[in-house]
């Protein structure tokens, strides 16, 4: 596939030993492009500290073989980096471009790689080294986008490949000893405690989420290896384990957090809103959380009514004297200001959540409520219900009878005159079911202090395309234990008088449900985790220069490094994530149980709507699929973008791989395949649904799956936090107490003050802002980020077909993005925009910074 043409006169003047030279540019960034400690330091640093002899480069010949060393292509002459260039166009902030020359003697021929030596004190960021006029061959570029640490810190050398791409097997002679060898080095011996430089993937189970030498209440089980809480695997830091329990691993300081190991290309790198936001997050469990807590715990203050809610994003909510001194002593005040959104004045205040900017109270009503089971932050779990009266699947054995309460009479008379047999016959009923995943932790979750049911939802598809609620059951474990199953209770809609107030209640509690389903299964386990082990075997047995490597690798972006930040302050016992949303101490064990019903080709879209039934195979319909809620606004977007991608990765893997039989032969491709099965998925080795990776068909839809989970699916649980649950009476995340009964006095608070009653039941004061300041900063798009269909080197191949598809694959987004506009102002598409007025734009492919709602990163970065 790499065949040089090379001229013969030439080799004559090599072989000769006539002297040529070979003139390059290499682009690199400065350590400290960023630095924390200062706002202010010039984003350049002293650029001459890196002159002299102190980064050396020596080409790899692709074409000759030294004899003497196994045929390794031979080794140039060292060059050194000359002068900062600064005639080159604009660069990127930070970024700083040398001059090197290469004597080219011998017969070194085209280069096909180089080996880099850093000898100062302190790492830089290579991003590309571009050779000009190489004989025979033109420009050939590098794109390196790496850390290179000081030489002393590798046991060998850092080497990088031209921007070609080889199956293993056409891999020229001279660079295969070399692509095998940098693999070795990713992979690493599994022993010792991973250092930043060290560059190692490896896998662990998630065993440091609980800190036992605190105490028993910071003991967590260990997620993964075992069948009662399987779990996709973590990245490996090999740091000790802890005093008291040898299966866990010790955590590192707070303080620290930022310094946790991952591999360092892995890292927030770029001068991206992510370095500020790793940074805020640390910020805000580390010095504001306490601040806060103690606020709170002077002054136990509720809302007392909606507009106490409001004044978080109107007036400000006034802060007590002494906390930002406090905390400003611990964090610089831009910092501060971006976090708290203060003036530097006593007022915290957030920016207005698109679901009250339009309207204020439109967020209540029944439609909005089950439209966002269509079009809100989490419109992946809605399913059409199949049987009447919807039944359960926990064990009788275990956990007795579970059947639901609902029957013909709650709902007959809501059904359009139909029965409830045709409206199941007629595909028109629905249910958002939260009962199943929940009643086996109820008793415990509700031991530390949350009140909060299991629910099951019915819904009914009207003529106009939107859904309706037709009746909520909440249920609780039966007193005298699990094995007589559970109480219910069944809640119908009312309008008017203390019922409408226990119907707003009974949605509460429902919408509390789905706020941790969410956060935990649909964001977390469903999008970060069951990622992060694809990421550890790509890098581990895919060469830069094989083009699944290629593919897949922009997809990756950022992803170990926030998930390691979330094991660090957001999942971990006692962490942002149990502090906020109600499984408390439960929540990532409750995950664990989860995912022993997760199942990887259920992860592509269509099949996932199937398996739902919410759409059904029709061949006639533009994607394979056809909904049965035609006006389903993530699945509409969702399947356009969905085939996008599909269309792009055949494109892609058609020009690399000919025949099933290349598939076949592949064998960094193979050992891929299996490790991720038996290692990164490693408690699912043994499930019959894996795809065999024999056929070129396999490829395809696994890697489509892998861009989809990893920008679309991501997008459109995340960035939706803050529009639709950054006012928190919609989305609630606890629920502090039960339904009230008649006859109590919280009854007739209900009667007299329903508002005081509801926002007493709901998420208390203090984990309200904290969780509005955690989703305010997880729903942002950064300065630099890297959208579905961008790549951030344009010269990321040099095969011009790929190029020319991955334009395509470009245009039709756009297309996508054009026809998201139109049917969002189609007045007939109610689920679009909703009573709140907040049009759906999570599958936007391109997106503003900031709180946009709008926009799918290539990657789970955030």
């Amino acid at each position: 596939m790499f065949q040089m043409p090379i001229v013969p006169n030439i080799i004559d003047n090599l072989k000769n030993g006539s002297n040529k030279k070979i003139k390059g540019t290499v682009v690199l960034m400065k350590k400290n492009a960023l630095d924390f400690n200062d706002f202010h330091a010039s984003v350049l640093d002293r650029v001459h500290e890196l002159l002299g002899q102190g980064v050396s480069l020596q080409l790899i010949s692709a074409v000759n073989g030294d004899s003497s060393n196994g045929s390794q292509g031979k080794l140039g002459k060292v060059a050194y980096l000359e002068n900062w260039i600064t005639t080159l166009g604009p660069l990127t902030a930070g970024e700083t471009a040398f001059k090197v020359t290469f004597d080219v003697e011998g017969e070194i021929g085209v280069p096909g790689a180089f080996i880099i030596r850093n000898n100062h004190h302190s790492e830089f960021f290579l991003k590309t080294v571009t050779l000009e006029d190489v004989p025979g061959a033109g420009q050939i570029q590098f794109v390196c986008n790496s850390w290179v640490y000081p030489a002393s810190k590798y046991k060998k050398d850092r080497i990088f490949f031209a921007n070609k791409t080889y199956l293993p097997n056409d891999t020229p002679l001279p660079l295969r000893k070399y692509r095998q060898q940098e693999l070795e080095q990713l992979r690493g011996n599994g022993t010792g405690q991973l250092k930043e430089w060290d560059r190692v993937y490896d896998y662990a189970y998630y065993n440091d989420l609980g800190d036992p030498d605190k105490g028993s209440n910071y003991a967590r089980p260990v997620l993964g290896g075992s069948s009662q809480y399987p779990y996709p695997r973590r990245g490996r830091t090999g740091r000790p384990p802890t005093r008291t329990n040898p299966n866990c691993e010790s955590r590192i300081p707070l303080l620290m957090s930022l310094d946790i190991y991952v591999p360092r290309d892995e890292r927030f790198g770029h001068l991206k809103m992510s370095d500020f936001l790793a940074y805020a997050l640390k910020s805000l469990v580390q010095f504001i959380r306490p601040e806060l807590q103690a606020v709170f715990d002077k002054t136990p203050n509720e809302f007392d009514s909606f507009q106490d809610v409001l004044n978080l994003y109107e007036g400000g909510f006034p802060l007590p004297e002494g906390l930002l001194k406090d905390i400003g002593d611990n964090i610089p005040l831009p910092m501060i200001k971006e976090i708290f959104r203060t003036d530097g004045e006593r007022f915290l205040r957030f920016p207005v959540p698109q679901v009250i900017k339009e309207d204020r109270t439109a967020w209540r009503t029944d439609e909005e409520f089950a439209r966002e089971m269509l079009a809100g932050v989490n419109p992946v779990t809605i399913r059409r219900l199949q049987e009447f009266p919807p039944a359960s699947k926990l064990d009788p054995k275990v956990y007795g009878d579970h059947s639901s309460t609902i029957t013909e009479q709650h709902i007959k008379n809501n059904l359009d005159g139909l029965t409830v047999h045709q409206a199941l016959r007629g595909n028109r009923l629905f249910i958002l079911d939260h009962h199943d995943a929940f009643m086996p932790y109820l008793r415990r979750i509700n031991s530390t202090g949350n009140q909060i049911y299991g629910s099951r939802t019915l819904l009914f598809l009207k003529s106009d395309g939107t859904l309706k609620p037709l009746v909520i059951e909440l249920s609780l474990p039966h007193p005298d234990g699990d094995q007589f199953g559970c109480t219910s209770k069944v809640y119908t809609p009312a309008e008017h008088g203390v019922e409408s107030s226990i119907w707003q209640l009974a949605k509460a509690y429902v919408a509390v449900n789905d706020s941790g389903f969410h956060q935990l299964i649909s964001h977390w386990l469903n999008t970060h985790a069951v990622i992060e082990p694809f990421v550890i075997a790509t890098n581990r047995q895919l060469s830069v220069l094989h083009p699944v490597h290629k593919l897949l690798h922009p997809h990756f972006r950022d992803t170990m490094n926030i998930n390691a930040q979330a094991r660090q302050i957001l999942i971990n016992a006692g962490g942002i994530l149990e502090t906020t949303v109600f499984p408390a101490k439960y929540a990532m064990e409750l995950s664990a149980v989860v995912y022993k019903s997760w199942v990887f080709p259920d992860q592509a879209l269509p099949a996932d709507l199937i398996k739902r039934g919410v759409a059904v195979k029709d061949a006639n319909s533009p994607h394979g699929v056809r909904l049965l809620i035609e006006d389903y606004p993530y699945a509409v977007d969702g399947l356009n973008i969905w085939s996008a991608i599909k269309t792009w990765v055949t494109d892609y893997c058609s020009f690399y791989y000919k025949t099933d039989d290349m598939v076949q032969k592949d064998t960094e491709l193979q050992s891929w395949w299996k490790e991720l099965v038996e290692q990164g998925h490693g408690d699912k080795k043994n499930e019959p649904w894996w795809p065999k990776m024999q056929t070129r068909d396999e490829l395809i839809e696994t890697c489509t799956i892998v861009i989809w989970t990893a920008s679309a699916l991501h997008a459109a649980v995340n960035f939706g936090q803050y529009p639709f649950a950054g006012y928190l009476p919609n989305r609630p995340t606890v629920s502090r107490r039960f339904m009230p009964e008649i006859g109590t006095p919280e009854y007739e608070e209900l009667k007299t003050n329903p508002d005081l009653a509801f926002l007493k039941t709901v998420t208390a004061q203090l984990q309200t802002v904290l969780g509005v300041s955690l989703i305010e900063i997880l729903s942002r798009h950064a300065s630099d980020e890297v959208y579905l269909g961008q790549r951030d080197t344009p010269g990321w191949t040099s095969d011009t077909k790929v190029l020319e598809a991955f334009e395509r694959f470009g245009k039709k987004l756009a297309e996508i993005e054009a026809e998201i506009i139109r049917m969002n102002n189609d007045g007939k598409l109610k689920n679009r925009v909703g009573p709140v007025k907040v049009p759906y734009t999570l599958l936007y492919p391109t997106g503003e910074v900031g709180l946009s709602g709008k926009g799918i990163p290539n990657s789970v970065s955030i």
